[in-house]
């Protein structure tokens, strides 16, 4: 299996960091008219270089918020109670939200698959969340995830070229 180089990737994501979260900075001010289906076409292309299991860098460094139907379909699946999975696994944050107390992710596996990924969190199956719509309202989320996420990466770095070279900018 291809791994991918971490180390390269945090290098290269740091030191694009400020050009991208000035792209985004900008975009929030001149979106284009056509940007769905500019984010959906570039976020189609990412994927076709991107592949997760070569990196799994989200379930290494980062931790999913976790819904109460999250704990409750994941617990459950487990065989736990709530309560004791949340004991085990989880804690809660300054805003309220349960989030993982360590990572890597307990149930990444060495393969670099999740080892509950039919029930995984909801944050999980959404990220990295390149659908949400309207795109420019996630710009934060971009920022935090580019330095972490190849594909979030690529797709921010990937839309400031065309957006820079197709449109009055």
């Amino acid at each position: 299996m291809f791994v991918m180089d971490l180390k390269k990737f945090a290098k290269k994501a740091d030191k694009k960091k400020g050009k991208l979260i000035k792209f985004l900075a900008r975009l929030d001010k001149i979106v284009p008219a056509d940007m769905p289906e500019l984010v959906a076409e570039v976020d189609r292309e990412v994927w076709e270089d991107i592949d997760c299991l070569a990196c799994a860098n989200c379930c290494k460094t980062m931790t999913p918020t976790y819904t109460k139907a999250d704990i409750i379909r994941i617990s459950t699946h487990l065989g736990m109670k709530p309560r004791q999975f949340k004991d085990r696994w989880l804690y809660k944050d300054e805003t309220g939200d349960w989030m993982n107390t360590a990572t890597p992710c307990q149930f990444l596996g060495s393969d670099n698959k999740c080892t509950i990924y039919a029930i995984r969190p909801e944050d999980c199956a959404g990220f990295p969340h390149h659908n949400k719509q309207p795109f420019d309202l996630y710009n934060d989320t971009f920022i935090g995830n580019a330095p972490r996420c190849p594909a979030t990466f690529q797709l921010v770095s990937r839309l400031k070229k065309r957006v820079e070279k197709e449109y009055e900018w």
